[in-house]
């Protein structure tokens, strides 16, 4: 017995143990680059959500002005992101890495930006003389200072998403980076919704009664608006300054790029991958935008603006309940599965909001004595939308640098800053649409910026704010879910040899010395 004891206890020990990864992070670094995410969002989510209640409610512009305005500066990024990418691919590493110190060197500027997007020109004297919206030098200062905030928000979100890829090479620790990454911006962007809508708006003297209940009407402040973008402006600088002392380069990267960009933009116009993930991107981040569109909605339908507080919490809830059980579940199921079978969820649940919001029958057996969609239904219908949506939000950045490991794979090039900047510029294609067509949508229901600033539920106008929130989404989460179904190809079956032939590459690089050294930082 005793020899069969000993014999067990030697076969145990001899077996192997499971190697660990060299680039294997924790949650220490993981939340150093959340902090990061959470920067990016007080500035993302502030202009994304109230820069145009500050332009037709604050500046009055005209809502068809402001969505060709929305159209004008962003073919600017046609341009723009593109450089951006190319000229930090082909950028020498710095002692502090490649990507890392743009966090530093980009922050004030951006804060700055934010800044002035919400300075209330209209409010100052020039010479006895004030901007009045016909004069044109209110939608000319607009165009300037968003171009410039445009521009800022490129030069640092590029290099900051393609430090996820050279953080780590770890596919769980990209997988924690993305979730971390997404808990930094349902920090970020939970800071500025939650108190926005408590801080940015004022009575106005008016009161609207619905049913039997009296609520006073808000009005977007312009002070109050600016005071509120100074507070995010400086917030953001913190937080990435933060983000950069808790961040570490590990994957080395070249000084000089010998990355034939033809190969590589070549390439991703042939991937099935990239294509997919790019049109996802455009989708996912136009419905992020949009959804600040809903401001409008509890502004002038619900006459409530402190809806839009719960409407927050009812989005992030979800993901807050299921962060934590992330990594393991795409241990086991695998990005695209969890994605593409749960973002039926969203979808479904988008299609039956737009039927029922804008059903009259629907409205009065659920709500007849107020005879608008009860707000109630409404917060649960975004929980529900949240819950679907949660891992394809939870994941997607993991996603991307997955497909630039696959072009890698397929092409023998690598290029983070270079397809991370046409995937930005996809997202930001999706915002531009989603801006102008929300834009668009505005003048079609008859939205004045003076009137609506001042009222609350207005007659017709009102029902076609309801109809945009609702059918707008419908369209989108049911795209998301067809793309990560059935046109993302990568499963985690597919990645496993993917995964395996970059870590190959890396130790062939690194025994050859093709990789420099990067300087230590003094």
């Amino acid at each position: 017995m005793a020899k069969k004891k000993n014999d067990a206890e030697t076969a145990q020990t001899a077996m192997p143990a499971e190697k660990e990864h060299p680039n294997k992070i924790g949650i220490k670094e993981a939340s150093g680059y959340m902090l990061g995410d959470a920067a990016n969002l007080f500035n993302l989510t502030y202009i994304s959500s109230y820069l145009k209640v500050f332009m037709t409610d604050v500046f009055k512009l005209d809502a068809m002005k402001v969505g060709i305005m929305f159209i004008v500066t962003r073919l600017w990024d046609c341009i723009n992101d593109p450089l951006w990418g190319v000229y930090v691919e082909r950028k020498k590493p710095r002692p502090g890495g490649k990507y890392r110190p743009y966090l530093k060197t980009v922050c004030v500027p951006l804060g700055i930006a934010t800044v002035l997007c919400f300075v209330p020109w209209n409010q100052f004297s020039f010479g006895g003389r004030t901007f009045s919206p016909d004069s044109g030098w209110l939608l000319l200062i607009s165009y300037v200072s968003y171009i410039f905030y445009g521009m800022m928000y490129t030069g640092m979100n590029i290099p900051f998403g393609s430090l996820a890829s050279v953080i780590t090479d770890d596919p769980k620790g990209r997988t924690l980076l993305s979730t971390f990454r997404s808990i930094g911006s349902g920090v970020g962007g939970g800071i500025v919704s939650l108190l926005a809508p408590l801080l940015i708006f004022i009575k106005t003297g008016e009161t609207y009664t619905i049913g039997n209940k009296t609520q006073f009407v808000k009005m977007a402040d312009g002070n109050r608006m600016f005071f509120f973008a100074l507070a995010m402006g400086i917030l953001s600088i913190v937080f990435y300054l933060w983000s950069y002392r808790s961040t570490k380069e590990r994957v080395e990267s070249a000084p000089e790029s010998k990355v034939d960009f033809k190969v590589v933009y070549g390439g991703m116009l042939k991937s099935r991958p990239f294509i997919t993930v790019a049109l996802a991107g455009l989708l996912i981040s136009g419905q992020l935008q949009f959804n600040s569109y809903n401001t409008y909605l509890y502004k002038n339908y619900f006459v409530n603006t402190n809806l839009s507080i719960i409407g927050t919490i009812c989005n992030y809830l979800p993901m807050v309940v299921l962060i934590l059980f992330m990594p393991k579940l795409v241990e086991k199921f695998g990005k695209k599965e969890l994605c593409g079978n749960t973002s039926v969820i969203a979808a479904a649940t988008a299609v039956l909001l737009a039927i029922g919001a804008n059903s009259e029958k629907f409205i009065n057996l659920v709500n007849p004595s107020k005879g608008i969609f009860p707000s109630w239904l409404f917060m649960t219908a975004l929980m529900l939308i949240g819950f679907g949506y949660t891992f394809v939000s939870l994941t997607c950045w993991a996603v991307v640098m997955d497909v630039i490991d696959y072009q890698e794979y397929k092409t023998g090039q690598r290029s983070e800053s270079a397809i991370y900047a046409v995937y930005t510029f996809s997202r930001k294609l999706g915002q531009t649409i989603a801006d102008a067509s929300g834009m668009f949508l505005l003048k079609w229901a008859h939205y004045d910026g003076t009137e609506m600033a001042r009222k609350g539920f207005v007659p017709g106008v009102s029902e076609k704010l309801m109809f945009i929130c609702t059918i707008i989404p419908a369209i989108v989460y049911t795209g998301v879910w067809l793309l990560m179904k059935f046109g993302y190809p990568l499963t985690k079956e597919k990645l496993e040899p993917i995964y395996a032939f970059v870590r190959e590459k890396r130790s062939e690089d690194e025994l050859e010395g093709v990789a420099p050294e990067i300087i230590p930082e003094q």
